[in-house]
């Protein structure tokens, strides 16, 4: 997610100039609560999993900004100068982005090689403003969704602006001659903003990827529309400062009542729930629209309150501040991380973002504004080395670099064809080799000297409380072992029967497939359906397979939503399809992805209101325990394979048969 280009556009130096408006800090103060909520959110702050709702703030504020600026040049003059209105966007935009794409390059270059492929074409469509259809139509393989993630993944809200501001001010210009009557003008606005709405609720499937509706331009332009629909009856140049009382007063209420539902989303809500794009979206640009109303009004109180220090400083610099964000979360924080928010590192990251932010304001930004970089250049051409630049050894030493920057540009592209052929190669054998390794691991879980006695006992104490049962079924609650001096080892023989996991079927992703031999080994006979990549909207056609085999038995495990996340709809739909079960096992998830709260809190949520229901709380089981995971964070490690398999078959153990129970 990118800070719009409106962080720039109605400054003082905007507006110095006779006759174009004036000057909004109120608006300055809203940028710093919007950019915010966006770090916020890629901090993973459990207070703000809305925080993504600070981009929809800023396309508002993009579109009234942008909107009254080009009204207000066809009201003076009758026309719109678009090629002033191009450049003047470029000088704004692209020196500071080319500083921060150069700087991701060169750290990559230094301390990531390996991912300088990837990052390659990530600039180039940042460089073209196509990010957000890049990451729409780029689909990428399993394993690199969960490799490390692009530091330049935030560019495609800055992408989708540029589009906006590519095509509005020609169909804006197109409304001002031919439909001279403003409120026409306002209802065909409107008119974009219920399609373009409804286009999002129409594409957006429940419970699968978002990713279409929410980087698309066209299911998320009614956000721009609301703000320019704005400025077309909320003039700046219109709005005066003496109001009555009252007036003044009302005008604050609405404020106050938007400013009240946009923190309330931001704090409730998420990017995995169906409301918000059936009418959530729309809800908060909404609220956002009639707060950029109240800080536009130079009457309001609001607005000087929004307008004071230091917000309205942090403000001005957003857009430096939003460009350097997303980095500097990326390259700092820990690969592996199973102890939640680190507050002081988090403070450090946004300490940082913002002295980088300034740093770009104060030698990249002004400069190139107060023209600067402009007086450089013309002195550099009235200088001899410019003479020698144009000189035939000059223009050989460009043609050269010329060539060099092509030659590279080959090379990554075909890095880029050849990664994808191992990665294809790799993702045929994934099941195959995950299960090789971990049948090693399934072997070593038998043995109690593959873990030191101290950490042995600190994971047990993690295993003992990391199941929890569902209040509605108390006879399937898990009670401790009375003998302690075993409860402190993680129970993996199993008695001689080799039916001891007759009966049980498992549904489950790659994690499953991962756990897979070693719980064979220590339930054997289980039946499991694992595969890579699954998903819960694809689990009801695996129920019905498995039925048609007769191997859905009588006590079922899901493990889902390590890929993605689901509703509570389809989770209870799911459950409803396994028929009369004697138990249902659901295991939550531990994913260092935006849904993992989503999927733990819906699976808890059914667990505890669905009957003959254990719920596996593998996120709080493996809870600091760092050592659990390979470097994704996601997938087990041997020692990982261990603690889990055991708390699984803890769960089962109260239903087993007398002659399979497992031993402590």
């Amino acid at each position: 997610m990118s800070v719009p280009e409106a962080v720039l556009v109605h400054k003082r130096y905007e507006y110095s100039q006779p006759g174009p408006g004036r000057y909004m800090p109120g608006l300055d103060g809203l940028r710093t609560l919007a950019v915010f909520a966006v770090i916020a959110y890629h901090l993973n702050f459990t207070w703000a999993p809305g925080g993504l709702l600070g981009v929809c703030l800023f396309f508002v504020l993009s579109g009234y900004l942008i909107t009254d600026l080009l009204v207000m040049q066809w009201n003076r003059s009758g026309r719109i100068d678009l090629k002033d209105f191009w450049l003047r966007r470029a000088r704004r935009l692209l020196p500071a982005l080319f500083v921060m794409l150069a700087g991701v390059m060169i750290w990559s270059a230094l301390f990531g090689p390996t991912q300088l492929t990837s990052l390659g074409w990530d600039a180039l469509a940042a460089l073209f403003y196509a990010s957000n259809w890049w990451l729409v139509f780029h689909h990428v393989s399993y394993f690199a969704s969960f490799g490390p993630p692009s530091p330049l993944g935030h560019l495609w809200s800055l992408a989708v602006e540029e589009q906006f501001y590519l095509v509005w001010p020609l169909l804006l210009w197109l409304g001002l001659r031919y439909v001279p009557r403003r409120g026409r003008l306002v209802g065909l606005t409107i008119a974009g903003v219920l399609a373009s709405a409804i286009a999002m609720g129409m594409i957006y499937q429940p419970g699968t990827d978002p990713s279409r509706v929410y980087y698309g331009t066209d299911t998320r332009a009614f956000a721009f529309l609301m703000g320019a629909a704005l400025a077309l009856v909320w003039s700046s140049r219109k709005l005066s400062a003496e109001l009555p009382p009252r007036v003044r007063i009302a005008l604050d209420v609405v404020g106050g009542t938007g400013l009240f539902v946009m923190l309330w989303m931001i704090w409730q809500t998420n990017e995995y729930e169906t409301f918000l794009y059936r009418g959530g979206l729309l809800l908060f640009s909404l609220a956002s629209t009639l707060v950029v109303a109240v800080l536009a009004h130079p009457a309001s109180r609001l607005s000087k309150l929004f307008s004071k220090q230091p917000w309205r400083w942090l403000g001005v610099r957003s857009y430096g501040i939003y460009l350097w964000h997303y980095p500097v979360i990326i390259w700092t924080r820990p690969t592996v991380n199973t102890g939640g928010t680190d507050v002081l590192l988090a403070l450090w990251q946004m300490v940082a973002c913002i002295a980088l932010a300034a740093l770009s304001w104060r030698f990249i930004e002004e400069p190139i504004r107060r023209g600067a970089w402009k007086r450089l250049w013309g002195q550099l051409r009235s200088s001899r080395r410019w003479q020698v630049l144009k000189s035939v050894s000059g223009r050989v030493t460009l043609a050269s670099v010329l060539l060099i920057l092509s030659v590279s540009c080959l090379a990554v592209i075909g890095e880029f064809f050849i990664t994808n052929t191992k990665q294809l190669n790799l993702s045929s054998s994934v099941a195959s080799t995950s299960q090789s390794i971990e049948v090693q691991a399934g072997s070593q879980a038998g043995s109690e000297s593959t873990i030191p006695e101290s950490s042995t006992q600190t994971e047990a104490q993690a295993l003992e409380s990391g199941t929890a049962n569902s209040t509605a079924a108390p006879h399937l609650e898990l009670s401790a072992p009375s003998d302690t001096s075993s409860a402190s080892k993680p129970r993996t023989d199993v008695t001689a029967s080799t039916e001891a996991g007759k009966g049980i079927t498992v549904i489950g992703d790659s994690v499953m497939v991962s756990a897979e031999p070693a719980l064979k080994k220590l339930l054997p006979g289980i039946v499991i359906d694992a595969q890579v990549g699954r998903q819960m909207y694809q689990a009801p056609s695996v129920v019905a397979q498995l039925k048609a085999q007769g191997d859905l038995g009588e006590r079922v495990i899901i493990e889902l939503g390590t890929n993605g996340p689901f509703t509570e709809e389809q989770l209870t739909a799911l459950l409803s399809s396994l028929g009369q079960v004697e138990q249902v096992v659901l295991v939550n998830t531990r994913v260092s992805r935006p849904w993992e709260g989503v999927v733990n809190q819906i699976l808890e949520q059914v667990a505890a209101t669905y009957s003959h229901t254990t719920l596996v709380n593998w996120y709080l089981a493996s809870s600091d325990h760092n050592a659990y995971f390979y470097p994704d964070g996601v997938h087990l490690n041997p020692t990982g394979i261990q603690a889990y398999t055991s708390l699984v078959a803890k769960a089962i153990e109260p239903t087993l048969p007398e002659h399979g129970s497992i031993q402590k």
